[in-house]
């Protein structure tokens, strides 16, 4: 019986970069980064961790000694997550394409509820999974990122928040799809609040300026960041909190748009804070105690 050996493929560290589609200079930081190489007198050598790889040095008294691979080392995951990383896009990217300092790209972000700080980086929510968002981590350092989808680029209430913060002015069809065709024109907001907002009524008026005298940033009528077309009455940043005062309950079309506006801050987990009739009456004992279960301290 004739025993068959196979012979084992190997590729040189060049040759590897070329499969995987990588610049050879990147493959060398990343093996460096990750601990299969390291540099010695101005030369390659593979660590412990490079030759428990499968990694090998080849030497020809022509060109002297280089580092090889087996060749099916390129199926490691660390090439194929490096490799998913290249196709998505990133916040440098995204700050380009946009048109603003990359300083301010992941806090747009965080303010529309797809990421949020952590440990010097930004973590993914669920809210970002859905539009395609992927969590990574720095290799040296640990710090979590997020890249995004090509399909980012055309996601409508990211180009909506862009032309915001630009101040670009963009018209806008004034109906929800949560049953509020004409509310805006039946209720027009006519009464001026202390910082100058203007509202469609007094419990809106006095929520808002209690806001403001509590010194707690706040957006009246902030458009969410989902793909349904619906507008909280307050938005808060510090916290991701956002407040909806019932006032006109006993109103069937009215009560029907607030199931539905409910359903929707289900839907996604978003922090609500709800106020009605009697909550206004009482907005110095109510509000902070419904602002504090959400890490926002009023006094």
């Amino acid at each position: 019986e004739k025993v068959v050996s196979i012979k084992t493929k190997f590729l040189s560290t060049t040759a590897l970069s070329k499969e995987i589609k990588m610049a050879g200079k990147d493959l060398f930081n990343l093996l460096q980064e990750n601990g299969w190489i390291e540099r010695k007198d101005d030369t390659w050598v593979l660590t412990q961790k490079g030759i428990d790889k499968g990694g090998i040095t080849k030497t020809d008294t022509k060109i002297g000694s280089w580092i090889a691979w087996p060749e099916e080392i390129k199926n490691e995951s660390l090439f194929n997550k490096k490799e998913e990383e290249t196709k998505l896009l990133n916040a440098t990217y995204l700050a380009q394409k946009f048109n603003i300092s990359k300083f301010r790209l992941n806090p747009i972000l965080s303010e529309l509820g797809w990421i949020e700080r952590e440990r010097k980086g930004w973590i993914l929510t669920k809210l970002g999974q859905s539009v395609g968002g992927k969590q990574f981590e720095h290799e040296k350092t640990g710090i979590p990122f997020v890249c995004w989808p090509q399909n980012i680029l055309e996601n409508k209430r990211l180009l909506e928040t862009f032309k915001e913060v630009q101040g670009e002015n963009q018209e806008e069809k004034i109906e929800e799809t949560v049953g509020e065709v004409g509310f805006r024109e039946k209720f027009e907001a006519k009464l001026r609040t202390a910082d100058g907002h203007y509202v469609r009524s007094k419990a809106e008026m006095l929520i808002d300026n209690w806001l403001y005298m509590s010194e707690i940033v706040h957006a009246y009528e902030r458009k969410l960041p989902v793909e349904e077309d619906v507008y909280c009455d307050f938005y808060l940043p510090v916290g991701k909190v956002y407040i909806e005062y019932w006032g006109l309950e006993n109103d069937e079309k009215y009560a029907n748009r607030k199931d539905k506006k409910i359903q929707i801050y289900n839907k996604y987990g978003f922090n609500l804070i709800e106020l009605n009739d009697t909550d206004i009456q009482n907005l110095d004992d109510v509000l902070p105690r419904k602002l504090l279960k959400f890490g926002i301290q009023a006094y």
